[in-house]
């Protein structure tokens, strides 16, 4: 993630290491808990992974600017909740505000969402992504250290049915590599 400064000649607070899975019916997004300022460590023990909606029947986490993904987590909430809790029809429509609206142009973030039936990734370009399945899941991250995680959560999910220990060690190898990813890792899961 890029931590300079921003249009208001703020530094950002950002946020890093999300992974989503989804393996023997069972899907779980972890992240870690490192939120930085620059080369800085500001807070070690965010929780950047949590559940949303009526019943916490979806899981979220981002990477990105932490006041934008919670403005994006509330967005996310409210359109939950005008579809009945159809994830990815509240995913398409925050996508389309997201993109189109003044305000939300400009926030910096991504987001893996889930329910027991869906995985995806939300971004700012209006994107709604929807990872591919393969016989050893479906796997997908997203911040700075999103691409070590993603590569670990590959190799793994080939020996490991546990959709959670493919993320928790996925999220070790991501800390061990990328220094804005910590191994204070936070877990939800669905199924």
């Amino acid at each position: 993630m890029d931590n300079s400064k921003a249009g208001h000649g703020l530094i950002q607070w950002h946020g890093t290491t999300i992974v989503g899975v989804k393996k023997g019916g069972k899907t779980v997004i972890a992240g870690d808990g490192q939120v930085s300022m620059g080369n800085t460590v500001m807070k070690p023990n965010a929780r950047k992974v949590r559940r949303i909606g009526e019943g916490g029947k979806v899981i979220a986490g981002f990477a990105g600017a932490t006041a934008d993904a919670f403005t994006l987590f509330e967005r996310l909430e409210r359109k939950l909740e005008t579809h009945r809790g159809q994830l990815l029809r509240a995913a398409v429509e925050l996508a389309k505000d997201w993109r189109t609206d003044k305000y939300l142009r400009n926030l910096e973030a991504l987001m893996i969402v889930a329910d027991a039936e869906t995985l995806l990734v939300l971004t700012g370009n209006g994107d709604v992504l929807e990872p591919e399945a393969t016989e050893s899941g479906t796997i997908t991250a997203i911040g700075s250290g999103g691409n070590y995680a993603l590569a670990a959560a590959r190799a793994v999910s080939d020996y490991e049915e546990d959709a959670e220990r493919i993320a928790r060690r996925a999220m070790a190898v991501a800390a061990e590599i990328c220094v804005f990813t910590n191994d204070r890792v936070t877990v939800e899961s669905i199924g």
